[in-house]
């Protein structure tokens, strides 16, 4: 096994010799240097693992060494040790990036262990996860044969979340494809039991809370007439999106609390935001307000009156305060909206649309950069935090936390990442969606749907008398049997919603407080 290289800069150096014994026996090779300056010329002609710096040393001083290898070698891990305990020395060697403070005088044990956790820690951490996988394995396989209501299936979705987040920081993949297996039989149980149970829901049936009950349930509540609300609805936003978005968070927000939610059937913009917004499901929508829907086959956008059913539901809330809708889809809409934030303090909610996720799932169809970005689930989750980071988004809820806003987050369906083709035959009719498509004289693979033949059994308008629905399950994806083989390999691995899976069904609702 290879040893590992030390550099210890230190102007007492030849103190140190038992330090540099002890380590050595424990397959450390150390290399000793009295000044700031030779260790720089040092670290430039041989490469170390790690660095040994003394904050006191004539000349170069520590924190000087310390941000010129860091301007040379900045993934070099380095090590302050001092006798000073002065607060301003620590937070400099910190703001510096160390990777671990110790205050002398320091034993052999000491620096043994600080070295541990600075170049075996990932090991480490990559051993312990996979054996706790591995001994979670059984007991979630066993668990799927065992689930029966909604919440089960929240709390399963939950934990397999939980591993796939944890599984990703391995670089052995193998458990990862185990795990991917474990997901998709998931998800075919999950499509059962959505089968079995979602018509009862839609017909009133307790069931969990869905697209067009959320408002009542989670919004409603928490309407306070002494603090301003700001709702922001993230759209494709899956659950594990929001997971790689919470540390960016916690520096202005308390989790106050967090929901999940179904999304109805299809899930798809039109229907499912159409039916957050108007608290009525899409048929009770087209019967009540038909000048605001748009069914499959009518030419024109399917989400122009969002605002209005808004207002129709805060109406019927019996809300006194004003609202206002804001829908960000370009760059300067929100910034213009955090210049003006401050204006809607006064309203009882201000609501916010961000379309930047459906961007980037549907950019990822139609460009091969953004494919090659998020190939997989790991990098959607990747690019979608790295989108958040530099974001206006981000801008705007810090801007909301420093106003006293609380805010409620939240997103209408999740995605999911296709790979496997299901050939579908319909008219010119047919819609275009890629995970549900409705029109007459469908012809279809059955054994990769969910049929809907009555679509008014699930609260949905039907197009014409004899067009039902079918949705996608697991990872499916509808192709055209006309040029059939160049649109399979067009959409397979692209990120696609409108059918049946627990990525694009089960999704979050979060009440954020300002810290």
């Amino acid at each position: 096994m290879e040893r590992i290289k030390i550099l210890w800069v230190d102007d007492e150096i030849e103190m140190l010799k038992p330090h540099f014994l002890f380590l050595d026996d424990r397959g450390y090779t150390t290399t000793p240097c009295t000044n700031g300056q030779d260790a720089l010329d040092l670290i430039e002609a041989h490469p170390y693992d790690v660095i040994l710096l003394d904050e006191n040393m004539p000349g170069l001083n520590g924190l000087e060494t310390l941000v010129e290898i860091k301007n040379k070698k900045p993934n070099l891990p380095v090590v302050m040790i001092t006798k000073n305990e002065e607060e301003q020395i620590m937070e400099e060697a910190i703001g510096s990036k160390i990777s671990d403070y110790l205050i002398k005088p320091v034993n052999p044990h000491q620096i043994l262990l600080s070295l541990k956790k600075i170049l075996n820690q990932k090991n480490l951490v990559a051993e312990k996860t996979t054996q706790s996988y591995q001994q979670e394995f059984g007991k979630i396989a066993q668990t799927l044969m065992d689930l029966e209501s909604f919440d089960d299936w929240i709390e399963y979705f939950k934990k397999l979340m939980y591993w796939e987040l944890e599984l990703e920081t391995l670089e052995d993949n193998s458990f990862f494809d185990i795990f991917e297996t474990q997901k998709k039989e998931a998800n075919a149980q999950f499509a059962k039991f959505i089968k079995s149970n979602y018509p009862k829901w839609m017909q009133g049936d307790p069931g969990p809370t869905l697209s067009h009950t959320v408002f009542q349930k989670y919004v409603v509540p928490e309407i306070k007439e002494t603090q301003p609300t700001l709702l922001v609805l993230i759209d494709n936003l899956r659950f594990d999106q929001w997971k790689t978005i919470v540390p960016e968070l916690v520096s202005n927000f308390t989790i106050e609390q967090e929901h999940t939610y179904f999304s109805i059937l299809p899930t798809a913009t039109q229907y499912a935001r159409n039916s957050f917004f108007s608290g009525l499901t899409p048929l009770e929508i087209e019967r009540r307000f038909p000048q605001w829907w748009k069914s499959d086959t009518d030419e024109g956008g399917k989400n122009l009156y969002e605002k209005e059913l808004l207002e129709a539901q805060w109406e019927r809330s019996n809300f006194k305060r004003p609202i206002s809708y804001h829908k960000i889809t370009q760059l300067q809409h929100s910034q213009q909206l955090i210049k003006n934030l401050q204006n809607h303090t006064h309203e009882g909610l201000t609501t916010v649309v961000y379309n930047f996720v459906d961007m980037i799932s549907h950019a990822k169809t139609e460009m091969e950069v953004i494919k090659e970005l998020a190939p997989d689930n790991k990098a959607y989750r990747s690019i979608t935090l790295s989108w958040f980071r530099n974001s206006p988004l981000k801008d705007l809820l810090k801007k909301a936390a420093s106003l006293g806003f609380k805010v409620l987050l939240t997103t209408d369906h999740g995605t999911i990442n296709v790979g496997h083709p299901s050939a579908v035959v319909g008219d010119r009719e047919t819609s275009l969606n890629l995970r549900y498509k409705t029109g007459r004289s469908l012809s279809y693979e059955t054994k990769n749907v969910l049929e809907c033949k009555d679509p008014h059994s699930f609260q949905l308008p039907a197009v014409s008398l004899n067009s039902p629905f079918i949705f996608a399950q697991g990872d499916y994806y509808f192709v055209y049997k006309n040029n059939y083989n160049h649109f399979v390999n067009f959409f397979k691995n692209t990120f696609q919603h409108g059918g049946v899976s627990m990525e694009e069904m089960i999704i979050p609702f979060v009440v954020l407080s300002p810290r």
